[in-house]
C-alpha cells in the first residue's frame, strides 16, 4: 500500500459494501501518512454523492484514519464546540488514487459535550439485508461500535482533550 505525504492534497472516496461509490471529498490535505494512520485536514471542500450531487463542507474538520480499526472520524470546528461525525467502516487502503474504505452505515454523532448518538441503524439494518453482509461483518462491525463508545468515554485518539485543536493547527500551517 503506498503512503500519503504530508502536506499533499488526496481525495478521500467511500464505498458501499457492493462496491458502488458513495461520495468523493475532493481535496482533504494530509497531515500524517503512514501505512497504518492518515490525519487528514480540510475546510470547504467539494463532496460529490454518488447520484452526482455535490455540495460544499461548512466548517474546517480533521480527520482520523486507521488501517486496522473499522471506524473513521472526522472533528468538524464549529463556532460552539467541537462535533464528532464517527463512520462505521472498513479500514482503509490508499492507492495512490485516493484514501478509500467501505461505509457500513452505523454512525456516532458526538456532540461538544461528549454525549453522543448511534445513529442510521435501520439504514444499517436494509443494507446488511440487501447487500448480504457476512456475518463475520456484522460482528466486526457490532464490536466496533462498541470499541468506538470506549474510545468517546475514554477521551481516546481523536477525542482526546486538545488532539483536534492541535492537527488544525498543523492544518493552517499548509493553508498559508
Amino acid at each position: 500500500m503506498d503512503v500519503p505525504l504530508e502536506g499533499e492534497p488526496i481525495q478521500i472516496h467511500s464505498y458501499k459494501h457492493n462496491g458502488h461509490i458513495h461520495r468523493i471529498w475532493e481535496e482533504t490535505t494530509v497531515l500524517k501518512g503512514t501505512q497504518n494512520l492518515v490525519i487528514g485536514g480540510n475546510d470547504r471542500t467539494i463532496v460529490t454523492e454518488s447520484d452526482g450531487r455535490t455540495w460544499v463542507t461548512r466548517e474546517p474538520a480533521i480527520c482520523y484514519f486507521h488501517s486496522q480499526i473499522w471506524f473513521n472520524i472526522i472533528g468538524m470546528i464549529r463556532e460552539d464546540g467541537i462535533y464528532y461525525y464517527c463512520n462505521l467502516s472498513s479500514p482503509f487502503i490508499f492507492d495512490g488514487e485516493a484514501l478509500k474504505y467501505i461505509d457500513y452505515d452505523l454512525d456516532i454523532k458526538v456532540y461538544p459535550d461528549m454525549t453522543f448518538n448511534l445513529l442510521d441503524e435501520d439504514e444499517y439494518e436494509r443494507h446488511r439485508k440487501e447487500m448480504k453482509y457476512p456475518e463475520v461483518i456484522d460482528q466486526i462491525l457490532k464490536a466496533n461500535v462498541d470499541k468506538l463508545i470506549r474510545w468517546i468515554r475514554q477521551r481516546k485518539g481523536p477525542f482526546a482533550p486538545d488532539f483536534i485543536d492541535i492537527w488544525y493547527e498543523r492544518y493552517l500551517t499548509y493553508r498559508r
